[in-house]
C-alpha cells in the first residue's frame, strides 16, 4: 500500500484527466465501492485505486481481490482532502479507481442469436444514458448503442448511472447512420419510438429487434424515423405527450421481455 499526501500529485492529476475524458488518459474513472467491485467481477483491468485509510479498513476483501487481479493495480491510501481532489463527485464515496474499459464495437452490440438492442440517439445527459444502460441490463437487452451526439458511455457520470451494467452488456458508440446500416445488415427490425406509432403491445418484439429512442426535447431526427421499419408508442392518457427517455427505454424493454418470456 502506497501513501498519497499531496493534492497536486501526478496520480491525482491522472484522475482529473480521466474525469475530463482527456485523450492523454485512456482509463475511465470509477467512483464508489460497488462500481469498482462490479468492474473487478467483470474482469475489467483496474490500474489505480485511491481510498482513505478508513475505507481500506472497511473494504479489506476488496483490497484482497484487487491484489489478486492478473495486473495488480497500484493501491493508495490518502487523506480525505486528497481523495476529494481525485474524485469529480460532490460527495466522494471514499474510494476511486482508474480502469481500462472501453465501449464495444457496433457489431458486438448487435451480436447474438435473438438480439434485443436499444439505440439512443442524441441523448446527451450522461445520467439518463447511464440509467438506460442499467435498465437494458436488468430487462434482458443484448446491447446498447450511444448514437449520434449521445453522452459518452465511458464518461464517469454515465458509468456511475449505469451502476456496473456497462461492464455486463456490450455498449457501443456510433454515428446514427452507421448504427442503422449495421442493424439492417444484421437482420434486426428497427422500431422507432414516436407518438404516432403503434401501441407497443401490438408490435411483435420477439424477433431480432433494435429499439430506437430520441432525445426528450427533440425526439428522433427525421432521417432516423424514415429509416425505421415501424414506429412504436407507449399509450398514455390524454394531455401527456412525453416521458423521461430512461423511463421510455425501460417500458419498451419490459414489453419486449414480456413477449419473449
Amino acid at each position: 500500500m502506497l501513501r498519497l499526501t499531496r493534492r497536486q500529485d501526478a496520480i491525482v492529476d491522472r484522475f482529473r484527466r480521466a474525469a475530463r475524458r482527456a485523450p492523454s488518459e485512456p482509463c475511465v474513472l470509477l467512483d464508489g465501492e460497488h462500481l469498482i467491485r462490479d468492474a473487478v467481477d467483470a474482469g475489467v483491468p483496474v490500474d489505480v485505486v485511491i481510498a482513505t485509510q478508513e475505507r481500506w479498513t472497511e473494504l479489506r476483501d476488496l483490497w484482497d481481490a484487487l491484489e489478486h487481479q492478473p495486473n495488480t493495480p497500484q493501491l493508495y491510501d490518502a487523506p480525505a482532502t486528497v481523495l476529494e481532489a481525485a474524485s469529480p463527485v460532490k460527495t466522494p464515496s471514499g474510494i476511486v479507481a482508474l480502469a481500462r474499459w472501453q465501449a464495444a464495437s457496433i457489431d458486438e452490440a448487435l451480436d447474438g442469436p435473438a438480439p434485443l438492442v436499444l439505440a439512443a440517439v442524441d441523448v446527451q445527459d450522461p445520467g439518463n444514458f447511464g440509467a438506460i444502460i442499467r435498465s437494458a441490463d436488468a430487462l434482458g437487452a443484448t446491447g446498447v448503442v450511444a448514437a449520434g451526439a449521445s453522452a459518452d458511455p465511458a464518461g464517469w457520470k454515465a458509468l456511475r448511472g449505469a451502476m456496473g451494467s456497462a461492464f455486463r452488456i456490450p455498449v457501443a458508440k456510433a454515428p446514427v447512420d452507421a448504427a442503422l446500416a449495421a442493424a439492417k445488415s444484421a437482420g434486426l427490425r428497427i422500431y422507432a419510438a414516436s407518438m404516432d406509432g403503434a401501441p407497443l403491445n401490438e408490435c411483435n418484439l420477439t424477433g431480432p429487434t433494435l429499439l430506437l429512442l430520441g432525445s426528450e426535447g427533440l425526439g428522433l431526427p427525421p432521417a432516423a424515423l424514415g429509416a425505421a421499419d415501424d414506429r412504436i408508442a407507449i399509450p398514455m392518457r390524454a394531455g401527456v405527450n412525453s416521458l423521461n427517455v430512461a423511463v421510455t427505454a425501460a417500458l419498451l424493454l419490459y414489453e419486449a421481455r414480456r413477449q419473449r418470456a
